[in-house]
């Protein structure tokens, strides 16, 4: 990679650690290595970062490492540790990575000779125990042992013991090296961090690990920022400052819902891979930086079967003319008797697709919605289904409707509703899947065109017809369940399926209402 980019900036890409969250890193280096090209001076990694340092060592695309791991089963790569557990409490670890060693590292075909020959001008980072100190590796000293010591975290893996010296993860000292990409000339570093920054404590032996984890790699690298900042505006007043030269960060930041190290699912682990793909494209938007998307949206190199699932949903309740706030809007409408409906078959068509793929969209929807304000049903003439949309909080997820449809005076109205799933007082799992707060918009409006105003009230007001809240009771949630139809070559795909779908369903539920037992599901 070329040392400096058009404008003279000398770029370092911190690959920090994250357990196998850098899954999702994997996939912002498809759009950043690939699509938009961009390239650097130097590539630190931290912690799990290191796995896709390596392979970037090796020569692989962006593209490529992003395949690795969608092409992982994390299944694949544990091991126990059976001769240490009878030790219990004086047990050196609970795992090995013996799996990794056997057979994740050659499926990603990792070849030391030529890592250790790369071009690439790039650093990895190990503790070494023995010495107390951080040691910073170049490719041309690494090996399979040294890549394992620098993902040993103590007690889940046992240290690396290298010509009579112990090695161990770096992340309780560092999980992003920026001083080192700083001392090897950077002046620009761009960070791809997925270590949580959340205010959230959990109970028990394995959160509270990794909640010590996120204090040492966030309280570390918060502190650095605070030097480079405080060197920034030593230099923008005209002194020195520590570093003797500004220092750019960019980072893109994503709080995955994946465990850092808790995880027997493929899709769950495509699924991030996925995610970092999209949020690489929007940053790159945000930040004006052009990119080319190459092949599929999404590349996902599984033999797809064909299948098809598909349900029926049908939701009742109110709403009100003018309004734009949805609980204002519903009691008015009930006081009034504005009822509003919808009756809906939502099929999915490729189960897999669209379980991996962050959006889980389908535009196959069929139905219609009713109110008497409408003159009665109108047919959906188009119509997109979000199940479980991540936000920025990992523990907040949408389920999102857009109906297109015309009313019986010919005009052309978009029902656009959105469920909260977040766990607050108040809510519960029920509520939260079975309440759709809903707009009525004026015209074919898209979702782009919703967001764009719903940051100015008077936009927004010019936009909506009207505003409430519709449900599904109990008896129709009923009939709803068996509705659930699943079309497949034979019998063992359409329960596989089905099982791919529940466990979507339920894994995400399990995101929010279950973050004491393991903060995301491991299913």
């Amino acid at each position: 990679m070329n040392q400096t980019n058009s404008q003279g900036h000398r770029r370092s890409l911190i690959l920090a650690g994250g357990g196998i969250k850098v899954a999702f890193q994997a996939g912002v280096l498809q759009v950043w290595l690939d699509e938009a090209g961009l390239e650097f001076h130097h590539v630190d990694g931290a912690s799990g970062g290191v796995f896709n340092l390596a392979m970037m060592c090796q020569g692989m695309s962006g593209t490529q490492i992003a395949d690795n791991w969608r092409n992982l089963d994390p299944l694949a790569g544990i091991s126990f540790n059976p001769a240490q557990l009878a030790r219990l409490a004086y047990a050196e670890s609970l795992f090995t990575l013996d799996a990794y060693r056997s057979r994740v590292f050659p499926k990603w075909g990792l070849d030391w000779n030529r890592i250790r020959t790369t071009a690439l001008n790039a650093t990895f980072n190990v503790f070494n125990f023995s010495r107390k100190e951080l040691e910073v590796i170049e490719p041309r000293n690494m090996s399979e042992d040294l890549l394992v010591a620098c993902v040993s975290l103590p007690m889940w893996f046992p240290p690396v013991r290298i010509g009579g010296e112990t090695f161990i993860d770096a992340v309780f000292l560092t999980d992003a090296n920026l001083e080192e990409a700083i001392n090897r000339g950077a002046d620009e570093l761009w960070v791809i961090w997925t270590v949580s920054e959340k205010d959230e404590w959990h109970p028990g032996f394995v959160a509270n690990y990794f909640q010590i984890i996120e204090t040492s790699a966030d309280g570390h690298y918060k502190a650095m920022r605070r030097r480079i900042e405080a060197n920034n505006t030593a230099v923008a007043n005209g002194r020195a400052g520590e570093f003797g030269r500004f220092i750019a960060v960019k980072e893109l930041k994503a709080d995955v819902a994946l465990h850092y190290l808790v995880d027997f699912s493929q899709d769950r682990l495509i699924e991030t891979v996925n995610l970092g793909v999209q949020r690489a494209r929007e940053w790159c938007r945000a930040n004006n930086i052009s990119f080319s998307r190459k092949g599929p949206e999404y590349p996902i190199y599984v033999n797809e079967i064909p299948t098809a699932l598909s349900f029926t949903e049908e939701m009742k309740g109110f709403w009100s003319l003018g309004e734009t706030d949805f609980a204002a809007g519903a009691d008015k409408g009930k006081a009034a008797g504005t009822d509003l409906m919808f009756h809906l078959t939502i099929t999915i068509n490729g189960v897999h697709s669209f379980v991996v793929r962050p959006e889980h969209d389908t535009s196959d929807v069929a139905g219609y919605v009713a109110s008497r304000a409408f003159g009665g049903q109108c047919a959906i003439q188009r119509g997109q289904f979000n199940l479980f949309v991540d936000s920025t909080d990992p523990a907040v997820k949408y389920m999102l409707y857009r109906l297109f449809f015309t009313d019986q005076n010919g005009l052309d109205l978009t029902l656009s509703g959105a469920k909260h799933i977040k766990e607050e007082a108040g809510s519960d799992v029920w509520r939260a899947t079975t309440t759709l707060y809903t707009r009525i918009l004026n015209g074919h409006v898209t979702k782009e065109a919703e967001d764009a105003a719903a940051s100015d009230p008077q936009a927004l007001a010019a936009l909506s017809v009207g505003a409430g809240i519709i449900i599904i009771n109990m008896l129709d949630f009923q009939r709803q369940l068996t509705t659930f139809r699943v079309q497949a070559p034979t019998m063992a795909e359409r329960l596989t399926a089905l099982n791919e779908f529940a466990r979507l369903f339920f894994g995400k539920l399990w995101d929010v209402y279950a973050r004491d037992v393991l903060t995301s599901s491991p299913f």
